[in-house]
Formats: C-alpha cells, sequence, structure tokens
C-alpha cells in the first residue's frame, strides 16, 4: 500500500521530504536522498568503460548508452535518434517552434530551461563561473578551459573529428544527417545550427553588433573584427603575438593617444 500513497501524493501535490539545505520538497525519501548527493558531491554508480560517476543507476544506464551507440527514442518527423527521452523532447521543439521558457525580465522565450538561465545573468550580472587558468569569469559553466588544457573529448563517429563541447559535436554531425532544423523567417535559408541562423538574419536586420575603438568601421562577425584590428596595429597574422596582446602593449606605454596610431605611422 506504500507505493499507492506515494503515487496518490502525486496526485494530490503532496511532498512531505524536504531537504535541509536547500529547503526542496519531494514526494519520497528516495528521490530526497538522490538529490541530497548533489550537496554531498555521492556519486556512487561508476561507467566501467570510462570512470565518469553518477548520481543514480538511471543516469548510469542512460550514459553507457553513448558506449554501445544505443539511441531508442526516435524523432518521427526527422528520423533523428536519442539516448533519452529529454533529449527528443527538446529536439521536437525545433519541429514545433514551442518555446515554453520565459524571461520575466524582458519576456524573450526559450525552447530549454538551460538556455533561460544562461541569458538572464545578462540582466543579473551574474557571471559565477571563473577559469582556473587566466581567471576569466563566465555565466554558464564554459567550454573555455579546453582552449587552455586542449581537451575535445567529444568524438565523430563518422570522421573522426573532435570538439569541445557536445553540442559542437551535434552541430557537425548534421553534415552526414542532412538535418537542417533552424529556418531563417525572412527568406525560408536553413542551417545546421542556431549560431548560423544569427549570423545569417544580420543581411535582413543589418545589425552590424562589432565596432572598432580604433575607426568608425563595424562589423558583421566577430572574425572579420578581429582581421580588421591587424589593420590598425599592422600585426603578422603568423605572429605567436594575438591582436589583444599587442594592443595591450600599445595601452600601456605612457602618454600615447592611440587614436592616433594608424598603419601609417607604423612603417
Amino acid at each position: 500500500m506504500s507505493w499507492l500513497k506515494t503515487h496518490l501524493s502525486i496526485h494530490k501535490g503532496e511532498k512531505p521530504y524536504g531537504c535541509d539545505q536547500c529547503g526542496k520538497n519531494f514526494t519520497t525519501v528516495s528521490n530526497l536522498k538522490v538529490h541530497q548527493r548533489i550537496h554531498t558531491g555521492e556519486r556512487p554508480y561508476n561507467c566501467d568503460q570510462c570512470g565518469k560517476t553518477f548520481t543514480t543507476a538511471s543516469n548510469l544506464k542512460v550514459h553507457q548508452r553513448i558506449h554501445v551507440g544505443e539511441r531508442p527514442f526516435n524523432c518521427g518527423q526527422c528520423g533523428r535518434t536519442f539516448t533519452r527521452m529529454s533529449g527528443l523532447k527538446e529536439h521536437l521543439r525545433t519541429h514545433t517552434g514551442e518555446r515554453p521558457y520565459d524571461c520575466d525580465q524582458c519576456g524573450k522565450t526559450f525552447s530549454l530551461a538551460s538556455q533561460l538561465k544562461r541569458h538572464q545573468h545578462v540582466h543579473t550580472g551574474k557571471r559565477p563561473y571563473d577559469c582556473d587558468y587566466c581567471g576569466k569569469t563566465f555565466t554558464l559553466a564554459s567550454k573555455h578551459q579546453c582552449i587552455h588544457t586542449g581537451e575535445r573529448p567529444y568524438i565523430c563517429d563518422q570522421c573522426g573529428k573532435t570538439f569541445i563541447t557536445a553540442s559542437d559535436l551535434k552541430n557537425h554531425q548534421r553534415i552526414y544527417t542532412g538535418e537542417r532544423p533552424y529556418d531563417c523567417d525572412w527568406c525560408g535559408k536553413d542551417f545546421t545550427s542556431m549560431s548560423g541562423l544569427k549570423y545569417h538574419q544580420r543581411i535582413h536586420t543589418g545589425e552590424r553588433p562589432y565596432d572598432c575603438d580604433w575607426c568608425t568601421k563595424i562589423f558583421w562577425s566577430s572574425s572579420s573584427y578581429k582581421r580588421h584590428q591587424q589593420t590598425h596595429i599592422g600585426e603578422n597574422p603568423n605572429s605567436s603575438d594575438s591582436v589583444t596582446d599587442l594592443l595591450s602593449q600599445v595601452h600601456n606605454v605612457p602618454n600615447m593617444n592611440v587614436s592616433n596610431i594608424s598603419t601609417k605611422d607604423k612603417n
């Protein structure tokens, strides 16, 4: 009968078991115990293939599908497969256009809770994640540190190319699947990634978000902006010095007016 009481509590909305660390409530003691591992750091379930650890047996089971290639959840729209149901549900929103997560500050909507969380840091200014190598701060746990470590843990099983994040790998794999889930509202052109779509849409909106501090020129992309900066400081693209390094050298020279420097002065 205890299982029935537990089940009925779901319908009643009863959550009698509270976490003494954060106050979150749960319907069962077992759910509370699993939750408390977030606070204790306990991860008792180990993958015998790669050594990765998990808080629950179910999370370990889902993870092991990566090693065996099992992807039991299929999209009926495009045929893409997923290791877990939650991944399929998130993917389906690319077809339906559903964006159920709203920002209470500006009303912007998102398809994923994680996207909303990342966006909200824009309003709060919160940057809780620090890089151990250079001290830079970020709004979310970041792939930035991989720049320092050289780690690229996500491997394409089609061509062997490696990536820093799972999302970068997913975008790459669309080369093979042909999936282009991001459509332009203006012209209908489709793209493999949201970043590709956003970059393209600047053609229609005229947005040029990268301003040169040295002159009045503005640019569509960060890459063209960085390339342009080299014309001001005369950087050799093959040099070991970065644009940032060279700029900092100029700004550190006493009594030098940076705005007066041009490539002509360098020659």
